[in-house]
């Protein structure tokens, strides 16, 4: 009967938030009505992919000279666009250079990638059909492959990992091929057993289209730091099951591979340019919007529709306070295009200065793909780790566009539509308020910075990470509406004070009802002391993410109260849940951070833990997993949760109540794995 009680008052609740948004003609979130009019009359979602259609023409391998290009060219729109403090940093890398948890990776060029079939025609062998060309499909050459020549017999290793794979098989002097990623063959098949080189056809990310379109050659990699130079080439799965068809009939396939490609000392160059604040102190703090510029060419929404879109949103801003439309903000926006997380952790480990004033992260990473990717797009939240308001803003105008967009496409007259003239008219139907890991914003959100972040991106992409993640697939309307989530966002941030302080509270209290019931029927799924421990949490995140308020403005204690007792009548209905008890000798033990190691232990082409870690079997906290969380999910909200306060208990409960059930002595001995490398200590 209680549970019918709760599910009866959640329902009843949401049905009358729903009729307000319903008999309210498309309400403005948090009274940003002039704004959101300029915005959708400005915001260009026609710009954002002309400017795109420019950097897709480039190989942005980090440090190479395409990387360097497409920063030249964005540098130039901001200076068209009169953004001010534009401002190229070049952070040197050597591959021995540590940023915090990276290691610094030196630059990769590549000049030229052939791969031919051979026959023989009278006593020579001579190239008669080309396989691979680097310079029509860059993706075809795996990441930091070295230079290399070879005219060699084809192998088929199957994965290549295991002994088992090279029983009755010489791959001395021979190309190997393998659906692994060629990082993963290298130990055996090139170090142990002499081949000369590789060819993968490694799929893409598991989605429901996977292995549908069979002429994708997906992004390949190579170790960075290894004294094995060896490469590899990247075919597709069509091409890999020409050649085992032929292979298994006892045909011979001879090849001829030629690569000049090579590391070299560099430097991780990060661009930046800022939209000064007006106030004389609050201008020193600084909201960032941040994206990844290095990618394989063509990347269009992987991820030059990130880098363009945050471009758009400078442009966009800059326009309309020079025009008078809108005011200047009382703090700093600051556009940031970087390497992926390499570039990040050694920006705000080179710059500390810069990480200081950096209050709050807007990351967009993949925001551009149309009907044909596939995609569903995405407003998520930071870590729970790092209760923060931030996250009911861009749910807010996230939300405000999941309605106009639907209310538009179903043929209603819409004030604020947010569709680009060339582009789709479909819903946005964005997910709001889930946490997903896999970019940049995960640096930012990381307990070395603690900097609360929304992450603007789709997922699944079909085409993420292949040949076919083409300019074709990106859409003008997804961009701009992926641009005004973010410029809103990111302008009301950059003027929150006391001011906006009862329209945000109520927008938070409303929120929470709809968490409440997420949170419910995520319960379910859980033993009832879990159920217990999950409410608890949700209810301490909850206040936690109110008091954040405080740094921003003047919350007084009535008000604090205030919200206290509503939560606590939510209780009476939801229950206010009951923190797990484990009877265990380490449950009191307490670590905190070595604030000298700044970052996340997985970074980009580096793993900290890993390189510093000397035991062979590696903590069962990193293969754990419950209801599709990962260990590195764990792993990396572990050591966030570290502060010198929480014990292991409170630790493993977080993680618990956040990603599913997780026993104390796993978390135990990661805690104390990370210990022994240096990166936390013990409290005594």
């Amino acid at each position: 009967m209680r549970n019918n009680h709760i599910f009866n008052w959640i329902t009843v609740s949401l049905i009358v938030i729903s009729s307000i948004q319903k008999t309210n003609a498309q309400p403005v979130p948090l009274g940003q009505e002039k704004l959101v009019h300029h915005l959708d009359q400005e915001l260009s979602g026609e710009t954002a992919k002309r400017n795109l259609e420019f950097i897709t023409r480039l190989h942005r391998m980090r440090g190479s000279r395409d990387y360097n290009q497409a920063i030249s060219f964005i540098e130039s729109k901001l200076k068209e666009y009169k953004l001010t403090s534009i401002e190229v940093i070049k952070i040197p890398t050597d591959g021995t250079t540590m940023y915090g948890t990276q290691k610094s990776r030196p630059a990769w060029n590549a000049d030229f990638a052939e791969l031919w079939e051979m026959e023989k025609q009278n006593a020579d062998w001579v190239p008669t059909v080309k396989v691979a060309d680097y310079n029509a499909v860059p993706l075809v050459l795996a990441q930091d492959s070295r230079s290399g020549e070879a005219t060699a017999e084809l192998v088929d290793i199957g994965k290549g990992v295991s002994e088992n794979d090279y029983t009755n098989k010489d791959v001395k002097g021979k190309l190997v091929l393998t659906p692994s990623q060629p990082e993963a063959v290298v130990s055996l098949a090139i170090e142990k057993y002499g081949a000369v080189g590789i060819i993968s056809y490694a799929q893409n990310q598991p989605t429901a289209w996977s292995k549908e379109n069979e002429n994708l050659i997906r992004w390949g990699h190579l170790a960075t730091f290894t004294n094995t130079k060896t490469f590899a080439f990247m075919v597709s799965l069509k091409q890999a099951r020409s050649f085992q068809d032929r292979l298994a009939k006892g045909e011979h396939i001879m090849m001829h591979a030629k690569v000049i490609a090579e590391q070299s000392p560099g430097s991780y160059d990060i661009l930046t340019a800022v939209i000064e604040g007006a106030d004389p102190v609050l201008k020193k703090e600084e909201i960032a919007y941040t994206c990844h510029l290095d990618h394989p060419r063509p990347g269009a929404n992987d991820n030059a529709s990130g880098c363009m879109s945050i471009l758009e949103v400078a442009r966009t801003l800059n326009k309309l306070i020079a025009e008078g439309k809108i005011e200047r903000p009382k703090r700093t926006l600051r556009f940031i295009w970087s390497p992926e997380i390499e570039g990040t952790i050694a920006l705000l480990n080179f710059k500390p200065e810069m990480a200081e004033k950096i209050k709050f992260n807007i990351h967009m990473d993949m925001v551009g793909g149309g009907p044909e990717t596939k995609s569903i797009f995405h407003v998520s939240r930071s870590a729970q780790s790092l209760p923060s308001f931030i996250n009911d803003v861009g749910e807010a105008f996230g939300d405000f566009v999941n309605h106009a967009s639907d209310n538009y496409a179903s043929g209603e007259e819409v004030r604020f539509p947010i569709v680009a003239l060339e582009g789709g008219k479909e819903p946005l139907a964005a997910l709001l308020g889930e946490f997903h890991m896999g970019s940049d914003f995960e640096v930012y959100n990381e307990g070395s910075f603690r900097i609360p972040s929304i992450y603007l991106h789709d997922w699944p992409d079909r085409y993420i990470h292949t040949n076919y993640d083409l300019v074709a697939n990106i859409d003008p309307t997804k961009m701009k509406r992926s641009a005004f989530i973010g410029a809103s966002s990111g302008y009301y941030l950059a003027n929150i004070d006391n001011s906006n302080l009862p329209s945000l509270i109520d927008l938070m209290k409303r929120d929470v009802i709809h968490r409440a019931s997420a949170m419910l029927n995520y319960c379910q799924s859980f033993a009832q002391d879990d159920q217990e421990d999950i409410k608890f949490y949700f209810w301490l995140h909850e206040m936690d993410a109110f008091k954040s308020l405080k740094q921003y403005a003047t919350i007084s204690t009535d008000a604090e109260n205030d919200y206290a007792k509503y939560l606590s009548n939510l209780k009476l209905s939801i229950g206010k849940g009951k923190q797990m008890v484990i009877q265990n000798k380490n449950a009191a033990v307490i670590f905190s951070r070595n604030n000298q190691v700044k970052g996340p232990m997985t970074v980009f082409g580096y793993d900290y833990f890993i390189d510093h870690y000397k035991k062979k079997e590696m903590p069962a906290l990193l293969s754990f997993s419950s209801l599709n969380r990962s260990g590195g999910e764990y792993a990396y909200e572990a050591l966030n949760l570290v502060n010198g306060k929480n014990n292991v208990l409170e630790i493993r409960n977080n993680l618990s109540a956040e990603f599913g059930p997780i026993p104390l002595d796993v978390v135990m001995e990661y805690l104390e794995a990370l210990e022994s490398v240096g990166v936390v200590k013990r409290v005594e």
